[in-house]
């Protein structure tokens, strides 16, 4: 067996690389270009139960403006996730805040670890609170994702302080912006979520999402205007075009940069239709 030493050179013949070490070679080449991608990919991607409402707003819609005041009566509100931590309610209860929704689930794989100081938080200064849930219409169905809300937080009680549960849909932090269904999946999936959260709560939920993102996932469907709630995302003058079906919106998510807290939110109406609301 010839051992190779410093100094030995083989003649230009014994170099040829064989049709093995040619793929092997191949091989390494493609995998050391994909990995800088999908390296990449991973440091964008956040990771489950990260998500919190209006994070990709800004991403698809962009900012223009903030609402002007005008003679319409609105009552000021926040929502809140993880993403805040423990809340200062004392602070936004004295800004003005009287009503806040608190991420309560995400999937069927995560709850807020922050849920009991941020939604009881709330209710001890004396907002009118709620809980909402982050869809996810990839990983469980939407009855799954209802029952877990439900479990997990998201009920309500006829007890004048607590607003029905939210279902914040809208783009998929995590890939497709739609969850890779099609439109019409998509609105079979809300109509279980709903359906199951009816009849675990008899109330219905607000419907949280944006008029761009409905229309490009639902096809823009209005047959949910009928009985649920609509929480309009915009970061704008205005809240610009509903979905359709919908001929007014309820609440309003106006801003991700308000003060205390950033996701800011008004009621369309005084805080007697708040109390409404809560009472059903």
């Amino acid at each position: 067996m010839t051992v190779l030493r410093p100094g030995f050179l083989r003649s230009p013949r014994s170099f040829r690389p064989g049709p093995l070490a040619v793929l092997v070679t191949a091989l390494l080449a493609a995998l050391s270009c994909t990995l800088p991608l999908t390296s990449a990919q991973a440091a964008t991607t956040p990771s489950r139960g990260s998500a919190y409402m209006g994070m990709g707003v800004l991403a698809h819609d962009g900012r223009d403006g903030s609402p002007s005041t005008g003679d319409a009566t609105q009552t000021e509100g926040v929502d809140v996730s993880a993403y805040q931590g423990n809340v200062a309610w004392s602070t936004l209860w004295g800004s003005g805040v009287r009503w806040a929704y608190t991420k309560g689930t995400e999937g069927t794989y995560y709850t807020n670890p922050y849920f009991a100081q941020q939604y009881n938080g709330a209710y001890n200064v004396g907002m009118i609170r709620g809980a909402y849930h982050f869809a996810t219409p990839d990983t469980t169905s939407g009855a799954t994702q209802a029952n877990y809300f439900v479990d997990h937080g998201g009920g309500w009680s006829r007890d004048g302080k607590t607003l029905p549960g939210a279902l914040d849909i809208e783009w998929n932090p995590y890939g497709a912006a739609c969850y890779g269904k099609s439109a019409s999946q998509m609105t079979s999936w809300i109509a279980d979520f709903i359906n199951t959260y009816k009849a675990r709560t008899s109330r219905y939920p607000v419907i949280y999402t944006a008029t761009s993102w409905w229309t490009q996932c639902t096809g823009n469907y209005g047959g949910f205007a009928v009985n649920d709630p609509l929480w309009i995302a915009r970061y704008a003058t205005d809240p610009g075009t509903l979905p359709a079906g919908w001929s007014y919106y309820t609440m309003w998510q106006y801003t991700s940069s308000g003060p205390t807290v950033g996701d800011h939110d008004k009621f369309n109406g005084a805080l007697d239709r708040v109390q409404a609301l809560a009472n059903g």
